[in-house]
């Protein structure tokens, strides 16, 4: 019997890395995904990257689970409200998993620059898309847990703690999202409903590949650029260890808290796509990152 067979998951931001792996993780898990994001086949987002939401259900289906990719915005309140209306009337009003994954500021950023002489559009848009996105599509996701009574909001960001990292409004949207998942979790709990956020480490998506010239099938080779890219993991790390989460029968005792990817494989003995289970956490630390 698969873990999650029956079940029915959203993921908010699944056009690619870990919103993509996390899918087709529930897939193999045996969920029904609605696999959202604003890329699809011949209409790519302004990220102009190839990935779409189509393949990432194609992926799903593959894996043994049920894909369904619906083209959604998270920032327009309406296209979200439709999305869970049309999930309530799809499944008899059942939804057991929402993961909020929607980033979208990579183009957004501004390294090395101090806050006040970065453009401050970038900076409030990236909220718009990493913060208000993920409030919106909770809001509306929400209501469909509650009325089951159990379920689990999955809040996907950078970094288990407060600290800062390197560049304020990049560092805001990533701590907020630890912080609503604290937040959805005391006011979730009374109805049965629980809330974590997670964290891969050094995350080798497809655009961390193009990046460092490099495929899944060479990627040490980024190592020339980046030494620490040795100790980088696929999507799927992550990813299995959120459905592992998902499948726990546990969900109340560990709603609230902020987990990682390597902290879920210590856990439930997971191991990345290639078999290994790199340690960002130890790593980090032994280096003093």
């Amino acid at each position: 019997m698969k873990p999650l067979a029956g079940k029915v998951a959203v993921v908010a931001g699944a056009t690619r890395g870990a919103g993509r792996a996390i899918a087709i993780a529930l897939g193999e898990a045996g969920a029904t995904v609605y696999a959202t994001g604003r890329s699809v086949r011949g209409a790519p987002s302004d990220l102009a990257r190839p990935e779409t939401i189509e393949e990432t259900a194609e992926r799903v289906t593959a894996q043994g689970g049920r894909g369904i990719p619906v083209r959604v915005d998270h920032t327009e309140a309406d296209q979200v409200r439709r999305l869970f209306e049309r999930i309530a009337d799809e499944q008899q009003g059942r939804l057991d998993l929402l993961i909020n994954d929607i980033w979208g500021g990579e183009k957004l950023s501004e390294w090395g620059t101090p806050f006040w002489e970065g453009s401050l559009d970038k900076a409030l848009l990236m909220q718009k898309r990493a913060v208000h996105s993920h409030m919106i599509t909770s809001y509306y996701g929400a209501p469909l847990l509650v009325r089951r009574g159990e379920g689990l909001i999955v809040e996907v960001t950078d970094g288990y703690d407060y600290r800062y990292r390197g560049n304020l409004p990049y560092s805001l949207a990533k701590v907020s999202a630890i912080h609503l998942a604290e937040a959805l979790a005391a006011e979730l709990r009374p109805h049965g409903v629980s809330a974590v956020s997670v964290t891969p480490g050094f995350l080798r998506s497809e655009e961390m590949l193009d990046y460092f010239g490099v495929t899944e099938e060479n990627w040490r080779d980024g190592a020339a650029k980046e030494p620490h890219f040795l100790q980088s993991e696929t999507p799927f790390f992550l990813a299995r260890g959120v459905a592992a989460l998902a499948a726990d029968s546990d969900l109340p005792g560990k709603s609230g808290k902020a987990y990682t990817s390597w902290g879920l494989s210590d856990e439930y003995g997971i191991e990345d796509v290639d078999g290994r289970r790199p340690h960002w956490g130890k790593y980090a630390a032994e280096q003093g990152l």
